[in-house]
């Protein structure tokens, strides 16, 4: 659960600025929010409790979490049929995963114990540490570095080699640290980053950590119909090949390809 300062940050820095607050200059630094459009929608299993979601080489791949309930899972995205998957041991709570040459590398929410799985077969190859919580997880293209979230407003570059931390980013928002990153995706120089607890997905400038804007998914939210209250749009996937972005959430059954914003189409 989020520290209720936390929590107030994070609320701070979503919520416009009120109607008491001086017009001009002050209300031109509000960020730019997006309503996601939906281009279709596809199957995604209602019982897939999603927490790293990513397409590599043209597959989808996703990890669900929840004691007892963990996995990760290469799934059909036309059918939203799971091909292959990998149970984790029922003590684990699993989260995000990322690509890394022919891994996979899997994250754990407090137990500090990171898997590398083979890509094509699942197979376990080792394991890794961590300090803190595992939230989500990217992959930078350039230099192949993954960022991960930990549920603090602090992103860390990791050398997946031996997963040790070269730097960290601080994301703000209008000056506020952004708490609660959860799910990341690198898109065309951004990080994406759903916020988890409410629709919003942050896009992050990774030089500065300042978000430049944000994407709001609470009309694909309602339209899923998994109102429940950890029922949170959680998941995003970049097909870079063929520029799709697919969002989706915990035990939605659907997941949606939305337009890519232009504002991210333009950088």
């Amino acid at each position: 659960m989020a520290r209720p300062v936390a929590l107030l940050a994070l609320l701070l820095a979503l919520a416009p600025m009120g109607a008491c607050q001086a017009r001009g200059p002050q209300r031109a630094a509000e960020l730019p929010v997006v309503q996601a459009e939906a281009v279709r929608r596809l199957p995604h299993d209602a019982g897939a409790y999603t927490e790293g979601l990513f397409i590599d080489r043209g597959e989808l791949f996703e990890s669900t979490g929840q004691t007892g309930r963990s996995s990760i899972r290469k799934v059909d995205l036309a059918s939203g049929k799971v091909l292959m998957k990998r149970d984790l041991p029922a003590s684990l709570f699993g989260e995000g995963i990322a690509p890394w040459r022919d891994e996979i590398l899997g994250l754990t929410w407090r137990d500090g114990i990171g898997l590398r799985l083979n890509r094509d077969s699942f197979a376990l190859k080792g394991r890794f540490g961590y300090a803190g919580e595992g939230w989500g997880m990217t992959v930078e293209p350039a230099s192949g570095d993954i960022v991960m979230s930990d549920g603090t407003a602090t992103l860390r570059i990791i050398n997946p080699e031996d997963f040790s931390v070269r730097r960290t980013i601080s994301v703000t928002a209008r000056g506020l640290p952004v708490a609660n990153l959860n799910e990341l995706e690198w898109v065309e120089g951004e990080i994406l980053a759903n916020v988890w607890l409410t629709d919003r997905i942050a896009r992050i400038d990774p030089a500065s950590g300042h978000v430049l804007g944000w994407i709001d998914l609470g009309r694909l939210h309602r339209a899923a119909g998994a109102m429940g209250e950890d029922q949170v749009a959680n998941g995003i996937a970049w097909d870079a090949a063929g520029r799709h972005l697919y969002i989706t959430g915990k035990e939605w059954p659907v997941m949606f390809e939305i337009k890519l914003p232009k504002s991210i189409a333009r950088r």
